[in-house]
């Protein structure tokens, strides 16, 4: 959530800043309500300040005049909880409203309505030359036997599949090889829940503006719970509530999950296959840092997906994402995106973002600065959260199918891959 207090500072700057995302829906109606809880804050004390005078004066007042003073005192504390009835439920609204105003962005996104001014920064390896009809990753997946669609369509409906055999086991050594990657490398492993309760979908952003791409199910409680869109989610919300010390950060994290999308806003869209699916699997870095750490781990985030792509052996370019094609709770945004054969193209496979203090903010995470003097005591306030696919293990499947097949049908295993295969180097 932005920060209120320096939106009444400064309401035209920081308006501004946000009109580059282009039309914010709700923005007049917030600034409209910050001076209305201004006003009637003011008012409020005035009235208060009137009620204690006359409290004072009540004690030297003479008969006839307590019965006046009285009456008046009487209407001041009926207009002042008046005041305050009406102040708490202009804040609640406003509260609610500002839920749904995204971040701000940096100044270095490049302005664009979507994702057609998004910056390639940097290609890294070479798309293969095949000198034989290239196949998609479904076909050449159900002519191995590894991917079985019509059958997760007749027990689930559209947008779901089986993995099997070599498959299945391509699958896990992915989501072992990334996890391993990133331990080896310093990250706390978590093993999240699946279903979180509204609160914490509300501190990473997903809620209220991303509702309708949610599962909600009914908790044994009554309480709605929501399937995780991603480990995001419970990995972030993981110290919601608490103050840590800055000589914590950086906190990096990494989490294997299932994820869970309804899809709502792709209609249409890779409706072939398993690129966009209602759940599929991903490992997530998230990190807590610093507002001074986090332009270092928001470049290390990318390199480290980076690197596990260069490992794989697949081709991939980066991209700075532009103000109209950045996420709702970004200040700015990388996207890698994986070679596919098939498409002749370059798809997303892994996206790190900055949030600033955004989400910790809904959230309510705060780190308290080291003091600068033996003695001095610091304010705690909002750190700073990042996270990153790392990565997602579906469409890395699809590269690896698609980039490493073979003239006789088979696919070729990675080499990094060998250790989690039991040693089998090709798929046949």
């Amino acid at each position: 959530m932005l920060d209120l207090k320096a939106f009444e500072k400064d309401p035209e700057a920081l308006e501004q800043k946000l009109r580059r995302r282009g039309e914010v829906v709700g923005l007049g109606e917030v600034l409209h309500l910050m001076k209305e809880r201004k006003a009637l804050i003011v008012s409020a004390q005035v009235d208060q300040e009137r009620r204690n005078t006359a409290s004072k004066a009540l004690a030297k007042a003479t008969t006839e005049e307590i019965e006046q003073m009285r009456s008046e005192l009487k209407v001041l504390s009926s207009n002042i909880k008046e005041k305050e009835a009406q102040l708490r439920s202009v804040e609640a609204n406003l509260e609610a409203l500002a839920l749904t105003i995204p971040n701000i962005l940096r100044d270095e996104v490049p302005l664009g309505v979507d994702e057609d001014a998004n910056l390639e920064v940097a290609k890294f390896g070479t798309p293969k030359n095949f000198d034989f009809a290239v196949r998609d990753h479904v076909d050449i997946g159900q002519a191995l036997g590894i991917i079985d669609i019509a059958r997760a369509a007749k027990i689930s409906g559209a947008r779901f599949a089986f993995l099997r055999g070599a498959g299945s086991r391509l699958n896990r050594a992915l989501m072992q090889y990334f996890i391993d990657f990133h331990t080896s490398r310093g990250d706390i492993e978590l093993t999240p829940p699946y279903l979180v309760r509204e609160q914490a979908m509300i501190g990473t952003g997903q809620l209220p503006n991303l509702k309708e791409d949610t599962f909600q199910v009914s908790g044994l409680s009554g309480e709605p719970l929501y399937l995780i869109p991603t480990a995001e989610v419970p990995v972030t919300n993981y110290l919601a509530g608490e103050i840590l010390d800055e000589k914590e950060l950086p906190l990096r994290f990494c989490a294997y999950s299932a994820c869970f999308r309804a899809e709502a806003g792709a209609a249409g869209k890779d409706t072939r296959g398993l690129i966009r699916q209602h759940q599929f699997e991903k490992v997530e870095m998230v990190r807590f840092t610093t507002p001074e750490q986090a332009d270092a781990e928001l470049d290390a985030m990318v390199k480290r997906a980076g690197d596990m792509l260069t490992e794989l052996e697949l081709p991939y370019r980066m991209i700075l994402k532009c103000s109209g094609d950045t996420g709702f709770c970004a200040e700015k945004t990388y996207d890698l995106e994986v070679w596919l054969p098939a498409q002749n193209s370059y798809r997303e496979v892994s996206s790190c973002s900055v949030f600033g203090t955004f989400q910790a903010r809904r959230a309510q995470i705060r780190y308290r600065p080291e003091a600068k003097h033996a003695g001095d005591k610091t304010r705690a306030e909002p750190l700073v959260t990042l996270n990153g696919s790392g990565l997602p293990l579906g469409r890395v499947f699809v590269a690896i199918l698609e980039n490493h097949q073979q003239a006789d049908g088979t696919v070729a295993i990675p080499k990094v891959l060998w250790p989690y295969m039991g040693g089998m180097k090709t798929i046949e």
